[in-house]
């Protein structure tokens, strides 16, 4: 067995990486993600890559990654046949924080666009990728931004902008305060640029922010349709051609509860260097993988070995028996695929177990010959 292919194959023992480039490859053109990395604060998780869809489920002909960006456009030629929404898929929500980067802006003579964030919602139609329930509302027009809307509900907008409101045990709507006047926090909204979106759950108190100014502050008292916990989605809206685009998307539980799907992402960051590996019944020499180094950020992770860097994404579940690992490489011929493992974590030991693209999900760790599997231990570095 070659050694750039016992390469190439353990430095994806983890997470799926791209065989060894050859040396006519043309140059990769400037990387434009336009993705802060940086951490808003502690305890905030990264749930999109600025790269790829990974761990987010919509209708592929509306949503796509445009300069480092969710893109959700329709067009005349390529229509929303109604409102449908791109799906968080690696947990749900209850109390937490999210921050986020917006822009939407009209591709029309009406300068119609609508979309908001969906919180604590329900998927009510999975065929079409419908949500409802609670939306941080926005649009390219000067009155929606910053109101909460409940999607799908009778209950309509909860709170326009800059209203302090309490839905009281009888489900009735009472206006409490004012954060400012509407006009006056539509002032903030940079139109057709990005602004930030912060949204803020705790218990039946709901908060919205743009550009740091508090939108609405809604307590939710009406126990027959209020909502403690569900999905996040973004919505796209039907209607005359649009386009929203978001960024910088940061997560935060506020609960201290647990979400097996987000713990078990949390429980594999760091640096992991091999120990040792099978692949398809035959031992790796120790020499071959000793300097192939995986750094895993979020739920993104970077492949460093002598030849090159590669690099993905990968959602995990420790609730599963064994917990499982869908790997999704953002380069080589794998790009865009979802390579199926399993995956046992004893403090910074770790086993991984996955076969080539396309096959079914290992049941056990083990890599015999003729199965086409890798095996593979880590153990995590120290930090410094």
């Amino acid at each position: 067995m070659k050694k750039t292919y016992v390469l190439a194959l353990i430095a994806g023992a983890f997470w799926m990486a791209q065989p060894f480039r050859a040396a006519e490859q043309a140059v990769p053109e400037k990387d434009v993600t336009l993705v802060d990395d940086t951490a808003p604060g502690k305890g905030f998780w990264k749930i999109f890559d600025g790269k790829s869809l990974a761990g987010w489920d919509g209708h592929p002909k509306l949503w796509s990654v445009q300069d480092g960006a969710i893109t959700g456009r329709t067009t005349a030629e390529n229509p929303a046949k109604r409102k449908t929404f791109l799906i968080w898929t690696n947990g749900t929500v209850s109390d937490f924080e999210l921050r986020c980067l917006f822009k939407i802006a009209p591709n029309n003579t009406q300068g119609f666009a609508n979309s908001g964030i969906q919180y604590r919602s329900k998927v009510l139609d999975p065929s079409y990728w419908v949500v409802g329930g609670y939306q941080a509302d926005m649009e390219a027009g000067p009155n929606y931004t910053g109101t909460l809307y409940e999607e799908g509900s009778p209950r309509g907008t909860m709170a326009t902008r800059g209203q302090k409101v309490l839905w009281d045990k009888d489900c009735n709507k009472q206006v409490t305060g004012e954060l400012g006047s509407a006009e006056q926090l539509q002032g903030v909204i940079k139109q057709g640029q990005w602004n930030s979106y912060v949204i803020r759950a705790k218990g039946n108190h709901l908060e919205q922010f743009i550009n740091d100014k508090p939108m609405i502050d809604v307590t939710d008292d009406c126990e027959a349709r209020r909502a403690m916990s569900g999905v996040l989605a973004l919505q796209l809206h039907a209607g005359p051609s649009m386009i929203v685009q978001f960024k910088d998307i940061w997560l935060k539980k506020l609960d201290g509860s647990s979400d097996s799907k987000l713990d078990s992402v949390q429980s594999l960051q760091g640096v992991w260097r091999v120990k040792d590996s099978v692949i398809d019944g035959v031992a790796v020499p120790i020499e071959n993988i000793s300097n192939i180094v995986v750094t895993v950020k979020s739920n993104s992770y970077v492949v460093a070995n002598p030849d090159g860097q590669d690099s993905g994404t990968f959602t995990a579940d420790s609730s599963k028996q064994p917990s499982q690992m869908d790997i999704h490489p953002a380069e080589g011929p794998n790009a865009g695929q979802t390579i199926l493992g399993i995956y046992e974590l004893d403090g910074d030991r770790l086993r991984v177990c996955y076969g080539p693209a396309g096959s079914p999900r290992p049941a056990a760790f083990d890599a015999p010959a003729g199965s086409g599997r890798l095996l593979a231990t880590y153990y995590r570095a120290p930090s410094k």
